[in-house]
């Protein structure tokens, strides 16, 4: 079955932009920013997926690939400093880290 490239495009401009809204919406808690910028970098790998598959090149799935490593990083670090701030304020509002920037 081959899903045709308009309804991938489609889909990941839906999964961007709730991504996004995510981000917009609640961006006082760090952990729904983390799950907004990866559903928004999941919309980006589906463009990225679908394009290859469209053309007939990998390229795509390469890109693909290296941006999972790069959010699995992300993620893993993420979640460790979240881990810490919690334990440190017992928050995880944004706003409550404020001091940290002129440290």
């Amino acid at each position: 079955m081959i899903v045709p490239l308009a309804h991938a495009l489609i889909l990941a401009a839906i999964l961007f932009a709730l991504g996004l809204g995510c981000v917009l919406v609640w961006k006082s808690n760090v952990i729904m920013l983390l799950i907004g910028i990866e559903i928004m970098l999941n919309a980006a790998m589906l463009v990225f997926v679908a394009g290859a598959n469209h053309w007939g090149a990998a390229d795509g799935q390469v890109f693909s690939l290296i941006i999972m490593a790069m959010t699995s990083a992300e993620v893993s670090i993420a979640l460790a400093m979240v881990v810490y701030l919690h334990r440190r304020k017992k928050t995880v509002d944004v706003d409550e880290f404020r001091e940290l920037r002129d440290r």
